[in-house]
């Protein structure tokens, strides 16, 4: 299952100039930051590694001006974004789903640097209400030095679970876990404590949980209650 995609068309690396465009953009940012700013920030935290670090402070300098919301002058990083994208090869990032967890998918058919400004310039494409949100999630992604999998994204989705449906809708998700009846919109604090202590009783291998499972049980019952508590 397609989560998000981002398609950058960029020069071949034998081309005297060095452009840069984008192409097809499937970048889910609800909630935030959504599949579409998990894989952005992915795509950032992988070639950024491979990218010379004099040009990490520009790299720094470009996300504060596409976060002010200025007019970003081109070339940048030697490397100018354009619309045309003739005779320009291209590279295709996914964030797919495979059952409940997922994945990404780095196809990069250019250099690093060329990865980390299309990541960039994808997220000046998107509305200035979710730039503001996403570009937190950009620069904790460029600390990152784990790696991509499970731990980034609830590093950077801030969460202790990074299965697809508690990405997809928290609440949701978090009423399931914790065996709320279908149609229940907003439970008080006392029910989630009571369905929180009822599950996690149930869930202990003392009292009859799957030994093997515990741990991740628990943990999600725990990231369940938080969610639903900090929407009171």
């Amino acid at each position: 299952m397609l989560l998000a995609e981002l398609e950058i068309f960029h020069s071949r690396p034998i081309a005297p100039t060095r452009r840069l465009s984008l192409g097809y953009m499937y970048l889910p940012v609800d909630p935030a930051p959504g599949f579409g700013g998990l894989l952005l920030g992915a795509v950032l935290s992988v070639h950024i590694r491979e990218v010379d670090e004099d040009f990490h402070v520009d790299v720094q300098r470009l996300l504060t001006e596409i976060e002010r919301g200025g007019r970003v002058v081109q070339p940048r990083l030697r490397h100018r974004f354009q619309v045309d994208r003739h005779g320009l090869t291209h590279s295709s990032h996914r964030l797919v789903g495979a059952g409940d967890s997922v994945e990404f998918e780095m196809n990069n058919n250019g250099s690093a640097l060329q990865q980390v400004l299309g990541s960039i310039y994808a997220l000046e494409r998107l509305d200035e209400a979710t730039r503001a949100v996403l570009i937190p999630v950009m620069r904790k992604s460029l600390t990152w030095r784990g790696p991509i999998g499970p731990s980034f994204i609830t590093y950077l989705a801030g969460s202790r679970t990074s299965s697809v449906s508690a990405l997809a809708d928290p609440r949701a998700w978090a009423l399931d876990v914790l065996g709320f009846p279908g149609g229940t919109v907003k439970p008080s604090k006392r029910e989630v404590m009571s369905r929180f202590r009822a599950s996690m009783r149930d869930a202990h291998p003392d009292h009859g949980g799957d030994e093997k499972r515990a741990s991740k049980v628990m943990m999600d019952i725990s990231e369940a209650r938080r969610i639903l508590l900090d929407a009171l």
